[in-house]
Formats: structure tokens, C-alpha cells, sequence
């Protein structure tokens, strides 16, 4: 089944049809900077636009950086705080004229990454990180999502862990990767403090440039960059469309994870 994942980030809108058994983006790939302000009115004309330009007719997965309960939007960090309360499913599916379903954006990546990339047959507890405008996480228990998480706000120096440890922070700042990997190592301490995990795994922007960090990351818990890179946001939002998505298959004979230790 082929369905359109589109990704709503803090800097950019981004999409493609995507091939929900292989989690393979099967069509080129739109992105449309994010609005500023980014209001809902004006997000919801940037998701047309974006689905638009693909030619895209169909069903819509889409991944947004706040609590998604049954399609309306509850938190909204990094974009305007409008969306507090906005049913944002319901209004697509009357743009687009087509089937509409919601997730939490770093929820969609951590579903991709369970079920194709970093994740594909870890046991236990494996915490998904999504560096980027903020930190988004996804948390899972035996490959069951637990969702809506939002782990990125603990507290951390006074404020949220994301003004202090999120790519955007280290631009801010002006950071080093060096220096920068020091205050991810500190928010993923805290993060090991609470929920013991068996793995982190590290998405998002930085993803990509996982060479410039992790050398610089010692915690006890297993570190690895995300094996989709910026990509799973958009194939794991077209997994709202497979009901045991939260369920990974069973593993193959030797797993990415286990391939990577030997």
C-alpha cells in the first residue's frame, strides 16, 4: 500500500508517497519551508501545497511536533500556539478531499526505525531521539509504542532540555560538535536515569552528521544514528496507516542491530 508521509518540522514541511511494506520513499521528494508564524491557516496551505506539487491523490500520514489525540493537536512548542486544541485531521481531510491520520511526529520516525531501521529486533526499552528545531522522542517497550512522550521539556539547566541540548541550540550557542556533544551526553543521562534503555537512537537533522558527535558520547546505554536519517519522519507518518504498526515484524535471521555488533 502506497500512502503520501508528510513531515511537519519547526523549519521545514516535507513529503513523499511512500511504499508503507518497505518503508521506501517511492516518489520524489517535496520540501516547503515552514511558515513563519507558523499559524494553522498557513501550515495547512503549506501541506497542500507540498502534497500539490507531488501530484499526490490518496491517503495522508502525517507526522506533527506535538500530542496528537485522535487527529487534534494538544501541545504546540515550535509552532504557534493556535494549534492548541486545532483538529488538524479533520481540516486536511476537507482541503484534500482525502483520508486524513495525525501522529506525533518523532512517534512516526520512531515507528520507522522500529519496524526498518536501527530498531528492527531490539528487545527491551529503545528511545528514539529526533534533534532538530527541538528534541522530539518516541519510547518504546518490547516494540509497542508508547506514545506521546514529549521528553524533550524535562527540565534541564532551569528550562526545557531542548533549548539547552537540541540541534537549534547548538547553532544558537555557536557550539563545536565537540562542545554540543557534552550537553547531549548530559540530557541523555537524565534519560537513562529514568527509563534504563537498551538502545538510543539518534534522528533528526544531526542524524547524518552522527561522525561529528557520537565519538564524543559515552553513556552506557548503546548509541547509534538513526538508519532512515531524515527520512523516517516521513515513512513512519505513512504507518498511521497500518493498524499493528506499532508492532514490528518479526526479525530476520541476523538484524541490523546484530549485524552491528559483530
Amino acid at each position: 500500500m502506497h500512502v503520501f508521509g508528510l513531515d511537519i518540522g519547526g523549519s521545514g514541511i516535507k513529503g513523499a508517497p511512500v511504499d508503507t511494506k518497505t518503508g521506501a520513499l517511492v516518489g520524489e521528494r517535496i520540501r516547503v519551508a515552514t511558515p513563519e508564524p507558523a499559524r494553522p491557516d498557513d501550515v495547512v496551505a503549506t501541506v497542500v501545497e507540498v502534497i500539490s506539487r507531488a501530484g499526490w491523490d490518496g491517503p495522508v500520514g502525517v507526522g506533527f511536533p506535538g500530542v496528537v489525540k485522535e487527529g487534534a493537536i494538544h501541545t504546540a512548542a515550535n509552532v504557534d500556539k493556535a494549534f492548541v486544541g486545532f483538529d488538524l485531521a479533520e481540516r486536511l481531510r476537507r482541503e484534500l478531499g482525502a483520508p486524513v491520520r495525525i501522529v506525533n511526529d518523532a512517534d512516526a520516525a520512531g515507528l520507522a526505525e522500529i519496524r526498518w531501521g536501527a530498531g528492527v529486533g531490539v528487545e527491551g526499552v529503545v528511545l528514539m531521539l529526533t534533534l532538530g528545531t527541538g528534541i522530539g522522542t518516541a519510547l518504546f517497550i518490547g516494540g509497542k509504542l508508547v506514545p506521546n512522550t514529549e521528553l524533550g521539556h524535562i527540565e534541564l539547566h532551569g528550562g526545557d532540555a531542548e533549548t539547552y541540548a537540541s540541534d537549534r541550540a547548538r547553532k544558537v550557542h555557536n557550539l563545536s560538535w565537540k562542545d554540543w556533544s557534552g550537553r547531549l551526553v548530559e540530557y541523555l543521562r537524565r534519560m537513562e536515569d529514568l527509563f534504563w534503555p537498551d538502545l538510543i537512537i539518534i534522528g533528526g537533522g544531526v542524524s547524518k552528521r552522527s561522525e561529528k558527535f557520537l565519538p564524543h558520547v559515552k553513556t552506557r546505554t548503546e548509541v547509534v544514528p538513526a538508519e532512515m536519517l531524515n527520512a523516517a519522519g516521513i515513512a513512519g507518518a505513512a504507518l498511521a496507516y497500518v493498524p499493528e504498526a506499532s508492532v514490528p515484524p518479526e526479525p530476520p535471521a541476523a538484524t541490523v542491530h546484530q549485524r552491528r555488533q559483530e
